[in-house]
């Protein structure tokens, strides 16, 4: 057994070498400068998975010395190549190999990754230097940084003395809206002139649906031409809202989530449908989406949202205490007409609490979104034409209807 097991981490080292090798030896096909290639790639593989089995003095012994002749190769070589990745790779390939011994399977694919790293080199290169703009990169470090440094910072206990303002989870809230924002950014980057309106609404939906209901009901009213498609992107954008929607509710409270599936469910199907009515009698349409913007969200949108959702839940808490859970849902519901995410997350919150009872919380869920609808039904009178605002209206409506009859039929 202990000899299987000591072959099976051999042949996963000389695969690495081999593999690695290979990548490299082509990535300087024709070149004339020296290249450790398949050969050298494979024999410092093979030495590795030795060195390993004989001990860590001999492993580290290893690793100097191929590191020596890694800078040995970088000085011969720097005025032709001045690169670095063939000198990294060859350490990378040594440890790799010894880490073979111990788990094969897993340094076989760190093996097969770092080779794919490799050949992307001029991909690579271009979506780093030509695709990805300084403000897309801004977002992408931001994002990171909210999500790997600012959240395993904050504390998990609430702060507030109704017990529902706990800074960990809510800084997990901006942190989905921050990731689906950017999501939708390249989402629409990628596909966004090829498919036109209605992908560009659905992507739209996921930084505001109220902006998208505005923007193509003014499209409509200068293209009477194009009104069933922006019907169809609007009610599109706020289908992705939706999406949105059940991942705020879901990350706040999953029990809550799992008792109105069908409800949402229900309510993307009459989105879904009423949107798809307005693509089929438009016929399609070549209609372009404006370039979408340079950023994929903004860092004061997202402290505000953390700020608007904070004030949501502590006037929730306290119209709780002082009126009951009827008090609680009408403020999420009055919120709802301006901020359909921060109300959800209040309601969520308060059952995950225990501060609201989970059919409450259901039928409030219900409330929410036909408070919504209402809400951007006027805004597509106010912006769009006659025509534009009823699809709008009905596919918004249809989606109450729809939540509260699966509400109902599901209690």
């Amino acid at each position: 057994m202990e000899f299987d097991a000591q072959l099976r981490g051999l042949l996963s080292a000389i695969a690495i070498g081999v593999l690695i090798g290979v990548v490299r030896e082509r990535a300087h096909l024709g070149d004339s400068t020296a290249v450790a290639g398949v050969r050298t790639h494979s024999v410092v593989a093979i030495a590795a998975a030795v060195a390993a089995l004989l001990g860590t003095a001999v492993l580290a012994a290893l690793v100097v010395v191929v590191g020596a002749l890694a800078l040995a190769s970088y000085l011969h070589t720097r005025n032709d190549d001045p690169g670095l990745t063939g000198e990294v790779a060859l350490p990378a390939t040594a440890l790799l190999a010894a880490y073979a011994q111990s788990e094969p399977a897993l340094a076989a694919g760190l093996g097969v990754l770092v080779a794919g790293l490799l050949f992307a080199k001029r991909s690579l290169q271009a979506f780093a230097r030509r695709v990805v703009s300084e403000r897309e990169l801004q977002d992408a470090l931001l994002l990171a940084a909210a999500a790997l440094i600012v959240l395993p910072l904050l504390p998990d206990a609430a702060v507030d003395p109704w017990g529902v303002l706990v800074p960990s989870a809510l800084w997990r809230l901006v942190v989905l809206v921050m990731a689906v924002g950017m999501l939708g950014h390249i989402a629409l980057r990628s596909v966004g002139a090829r498919w036109g309106l209605p992908v560009a609404g659905f992507f739209s939906g996921f930084a505001s649906s109220t902006a998208a209901v505005a923007g193509f009901g003014e499209r409509s009213r200068s293209e009477a031409g194009l009104t069933s498609v922006s019907a169809a992107a609007a009610l599109l954008a706020n289908l992705a809202s939706l999406a949105l929607f059940a991942g705020v509710i879901g990350t706040a409270a999953p029990a809550l989530l799992r008792a109105c599936a069908w409800p949402l469910a229900a309510a993307a199907m009459a989105l879904t449908i009423a949107a798809a009515l307005g693509l089929h009698r438009s016929g399609g349409s070549d209609a372009l989406p404006k370039a979408p913007p340079a950023r994929a969200f903004r860092l004061s949108q997202a402290l505000l949202l953390a700020a608007v959702i904070a004030a949501v839940l502590l006037l929730s808490a306290w119209m709780r205490h002082l009126f009951g859970d009827a008090g609680a849902l009408i403020t999420a519901v009055l919120v709802a007409l301006a901020e359909l995410h921060a109300a959800a997350a209040s309601v969520a919150q308060l059952t995950q609490a225990g501060d609201l009872s989970l059919d409450h919380a259901r039928w409030g869920v219900v409330g929410l979104l036909a408070a919504s609808a209402a809400a951007k039904t006027v805004l597509a009178f106010a912006s769009g034409n006659r025509r534009y605002a009823l699809h709008v209206a009905a596919g918004l409506l249809g989606m109450a209807a729809a939540s509260a009859a699966a509400t109902w039929a599901t209690a």
